[in-house]
């Protein structure tokens, strides 16, 4: 070898050495559960990440309110799958009790279903069967090898199918799921109803997949594991709330090396001439980086790329099946309230004709179904001695019109409602109400029709047909969240964030040392 030769392979070794050893940068848009996740991923790879909020505070819709001594959860208020959290924090050699406090909830919920009537869920398996007993003799039986078949499913879904990145319809070919074939092209609905005559006992069963964003009557059998993740592994609640999950993951974050800014919304993601994203604009500034990911409404983040660049059209949006948008409130009461459990919903109205104003024929509903939490008896770090904390939420189409005036009216009537099935008189003891609907899931989480859970999982949005984690358009540009795989929900945004830069890193392998 000549000198010059050996000169420029120097030069060459010496660049592939610099390039390997230089970080990585990444810019991750939002801050919620998938993007903490996948920064805690990527910032442990060796990427210099940094997290864009454009609101004040971290979380995105796991955020917190405060007001008068009152703490309110924003978004997620129900704590389940605690082995998806465990899993995660294991990652980074941690287990949850690290950073927060978890307590099995017994009663895991109550179900109203008329004035006086309810089933009170409880939080042991035996005890649940004989709830089930008592309601219908020989239910019980039915439920055990309900349960069986979906405990089974959720060890094949949480071990394998839903760390897939939805690349191929090959993912989820596998010798068990062929066996469970049927599965797919049966209902929940279906299911449930075979064995179970019981009307609430049905609707007690029906209701963990409203958590996958769809009517039971559109929801392949197949995820009847979110039955295990109801019974088998039970409801828990984190102390302080689920915003201290927020602040676990962001403590674990920053430990890691990332950056998080707050009020920073990203206005362009910038793409050169030759299709990459190298940054995003924040204030009218460049903001350079290797890769970019986003946590943010997927149709908005979309958005902010030229058309040309944009892999799915207006059109395309429009014709998916979306999951739920909600009235919230947040209401401080001047007592403790009674024959309420910290979880209660109030399914005293006809389940059906409620969701066909979700789902097929875009409305207000007149009767509706409404949930409500009551973290505070639990938990007495949520309010002042002798007041109680609640949000009320109740399931809305996405896109529909939203007015005080409406809010005002729903809020009358599921307080009259909450009155008259629990026996106690409450409007009286409101000390102030906040409220968060359609228009305030536009406004502050550019959320596609103001939608609150994400696309839906029925058959025809599950794996490799939600829309993709990579850009198949634009390089370097990935997604995160409940708009892609594995779908909607807490446990699966921390999923999402774990297979959003799983796919960074196989693409970048050769690029920087892990």
């Amino acid at each position: 070898m000549t000198t010059n030769e050996k000169c420029f392979s120097f030069v060459v070794n010496l660049i592939i050495f610099i390039r390997k050893k230089l970080k990585k940068k990444v810019y991750i848009i939002g801050s919620g559960f998938s993007s903490l996740s996948a920064s805690c991923y990527l910032a442990k790879a060796g990427y210099k990440v940094v997290v864009l909020e454009k609101n004040a505070t971290i979380g995105g819709r796991a955020r917190q309110l405060l007001r008068d001594g009152f703490t309110f959860d924003i978004g997620p208020t129900w704590y389940w799958m605690p082995d998806v959290f465990e899993k995660f924090f294991a990652d980074f050699g941690k287990v949850p009790s690290d950073y927060y406090e978890l307590e099995r909830l017994s009663p895991a919920y109550e179900v109203y279903f008329g004035e006086k009537d309810s089933i009170i869920i409880p939080g042991a398996l035996d005890e649940i069967y004989e709830v089930f007993e008592k309601e219908e003799k020989g239910s019980s039986k039915h439920l055990q090898s309900f349960l069986k078949s979906a405990k089974y499913n959720y060890d094949v879904s949480i071990n394998d199918l839903v760390y897939k990145p939805g690349i191929s319809p090959l993912e989820l070919i596998t010798p068990i799921t062929m066996g469970k074939i049927f599965q797919f092209f049966s209902t929940i609905r279906h299911e449930v109803r075979k064995k179970i005559k019981s009307k609430k006992l049905i609707q007690i069963l029906e209701f963990p997949v409203l958590f996958l964003g769809a009517k039971p009557s559109n929801t392949p059998a197949f995820y009847n594991f979110m039955n295990y993740a109801d019974f088998g592994l039970g409801t828990w609640h984190p102390k302080g709330g689920m915003y201290k999950v927020i602040e676990a993951m962001t403590t674990l974050a920053t430990s890691l090396g990332v950056e998080f800014q707050t009020n920073a919304n990203v206005e362009e993601i910038i793409v050169n001439d030759k299709g990459e994203a190298i940054g995003v604009a924040v204030d009218g500034k460049l903001m350079e980086s290797d890769v970019v990911l986003s946590g943010a409404d997927y149709h908005h983040t979309e958005t902010l790329l030229p058309k040309y660049l944009r892999q799915y059209s207006e059109s395309y949006w429009d014709k998916k099946t979306f999951a739920p948008s909600s009235l919230l409130f947040y209401v401080g009461f001047d007592k403790k309230l009674k024959n309420v459990c910290h979880h209660t919903l109030f399914f005293d109205t006809d389940f059906d004709v409620h969701a066909k104003t979700i789902y097929d024929v875009p409305s207000w509903p007149k009767e509706p179904l409404f949930y409500a939490s009551f973290p505070s008896i639990t938990d007495d770090s949520f309010t002042p001695k002798g007041k109680e904390a609640a949000t009320f939420l109740i399931p809305l189409a996405p896109g529909i019109e939203d007015t005080p005036e409406l809010r005002e009216r729903y809020f009358n009537i599921i307080i009259k409602r909450l009155e008259k099935l629990t026996g106690q008189s409450v409007k009286e003891y409101v000390l102030f109400k906040e409220s968060f609907c359609v228009n305030d899931f536009v406004k502050e989480y550019n959320s596609y029709k103001g939608n609150a859970y994400g696309l839906a999982n029925i058959l025809t949005q599950t794996a490799f047909l939600r829309p993709k984690i990579k850009s198949k358009k634009v390089k370097n540009l990935f997604f995160t969240g409940q708009l892609t795989v594995p779908g909607p929900g807490v446990p699966p945004s921390l999923i999402s964030g774990k297979i959003a830069s799983d796919l960074i890193l196989k693409t970048y392998k050769d690029e920087t040392i892990v």
